[in-house]
């Protein structure tokens, strides 16, 4: 009798009389294990993320055919970075044993292809993947209070320094200034990242990096051209300036954060009402140095702001009372309490970069070339997008505040749940097990603690050993505590007998 490949059982023939009455199922299960990572993020997030993003070259890299194409790479790499501290081999040792599962070529135990492999990822196909996720994020959650801002796009614009390994292509790309009283310190070279986040879903739409030495406001610039007209564009005091707001202006997007400059309410030109003025500013004398001297005398020679000063009463920010600048100019369409209140917002945005910092590991990188350090930062970023996205659907579907739903918790949700789909027969039990999953990370909120306290402080120190200042061929390791024992005792002992 001729056995059809649904009825077959691989692994327990003997079973084959009990088994083959589930269909096709097994061998379904088999064919998604072929080029699925344990927790199956590619059956989740296939819709967001086709394998058109990745497709094959018609010659050159990623054109052959490989065991580590740029599909089943990118998908190890995510996973990778969804579960910090793995190393390479962890990867490979996971496509072994899917390998093994699903019947298909061994695998070399050596993580050397898996590296070259990652090495080849196409960087614009991962910049796709940010939009795509990006889009999705959006797409999927709710939306803000109806009339807010007058239901305008906000966006906020943050940054921060990553630590990168030692390596001297990193060196030389991101320098970090040294200490003019030790210039042989040994020092990690640090990135500069601009980001630009939806205050809508906190998904991150884009991002910019250069060295420590690269202007802030010069990132920015680049970061313009990701924003449209009718946009509202969060952000600290950095930005709140007379350079920023005219180059905004030129594009229709309107400002909302603190600034530098000094505001002095008796020069106001209009009063709104209590605390909210328009002020004239006028361009400074000296010319920017962001700006080429033709484009700083088009800058207009004074533009009309707003002056919006409040105070949170809710407690527990670290922000009591703040004076925030704006070129939303109208009282009646845009009140000083909904503007205090996306300013007051904000502050949950820096918590992302926290989130993708402490929860995913972007802190101290691993990978040590530049390009290559690139494309870890966008597998990053296309992973903080997917965990927001989850974050997103919890929300809508248990009309929850996506601003209480806990990452960390969401991240390790859809870890667990992405394994018990992966196993899951039919379509019916996934979606089943997708609503659950919902329904746990709505259910675990962030709880509020009123009049707690964060300061920037660390209560335990994680090493008890010296840094490592100094090359190694030059450093002095401490004396062991027998050493310094017996040089206290000799000691002792030339006192009592000079």
């Amino acid at each position: 009798m001729t056995i059809s490949r649904s009825q077959s059982t691989p692994f327990f023939p003997q079973l084959r009389p009990v088994l083959a009455p589930m269909g096709s199922g097994l061998a379904c299960a088999l064919k998604r294990s072929r080029q699925a990572t344990l927790d199956q993020l590619e059956v989740r997030f296939s819709a967001v993320l086709p394998q058109s993003l990745f497709p094959k070259s018609a010659d050159g890299a990623n054109s052959r055919a490989r065991i580590y194409t740029q599909w089943r790479t990118f998908w190890s790499a995510l996973w990778q970075v969804l579960t910090p501290g793995t190393p390479d081999r962890a990867v490979v040792r996971q496509l072994q044993a899917l390998g093994v599962l699903g019947n298909s070529d061994p695998i070399a135990a050596s993580d050397s292809a898996y590296c070259q492999a990652r090495a080849r990822l196409s960087g614009e196909s991962l910049a796709k993947a940010l939009a795509a996720t990006a889009a999705a994020a959006e797409h999927k959650a709710p939306t803000l209070a109806a009339g807010f801002l007058q239901n305008r796009p906000v966006k906020a614009v943050d940054g921060c320094a990553i630590t990168l390994p030692d390596s001297p292509e990193n060196r030389q790309a991101y320098p970090k200034v040294q200490s003019p009283k030790n210039k042989e310190a040994a020092v990690f070279p640090m990135l500069r990242m601009r980001v630009l986040f939806s205050l809508a879903s906190g998904a991150i739409l884009s991002a910019l990096t250069g060295s420590l030495v690269v202007c802030e406001l010069a990132l920015l610039r680049q970061l313009l051209g990701q924003l449209q007209s009718g946009d509202i564009l969060l952000g600290d005091r950095g930005f709140g300036n007379f350079v920023v707001l005219s180059l905004l202006q030129k594009i229709g997007v309107d400002f909302i954060g603190r600034s530098k400059r000094g505001v002095d309410g008796r020069k106001r030109q209009q009063r709104l009402g209590r605390n909210d003025w328009l002020l004239t500013w006028r361009k400074s004398a000296s010319a920017s140095t962001v700006m080429s001297l033709a484009e700083w005398d088009l800058v207009p020679k004074e533009m009309t702001v707003r002056i919006v000063v409040g105070r949170y009463q809710q407690k527990g920010f670290r922000l009591r009372q703040v004076t925030l600048v704006t070129t939303l100019l109208d009282p009646q369409l845009y009140p000083a309490e909904e503007i205090l209140r996306a300013y007051g917002r904000r502050w949950r945005l820096e918590m992302c970069l926290d989130d993708l910092k402490t929860t995913l590991g972007m802190a101290m990188l691993s990978w040590k070339r530049p390009p290559m350090v690139q494309k870890e930062l966008q597998l990053h970023l296309i992973a903080h997008n997917l965990v927001r996205l989850v974050m997103a659907e919890s929300a809508r579907a248990h009309d929850r505040s996506i601003e209480r739903l806990s990452f960390k918790g969401t991240l390790d949700a859809l870890k667990e749940f992405g394994k018990a789909m992966g196993q899951a027969r039919s379509k019916q039990k996934r979606e089943e097990l997708r609503a659950h999953l919902w329904r746990a990370i709505a259910e675990d909120e962030v709880p509020e603690r009123p009049g707690r306290r964060e300061p920037r402080a660390v209560k335990r120190v994680k090493r008890k050993y010296p840094r490592l200042n100094q090359p190694r061929h030059k450093f002095v390791d401490w004396p062991k505590r027998h050493e310094r024992r017996r040089t206290a005792k000799n000691l002792r002992n030339l006192n009592r007998n000079p």
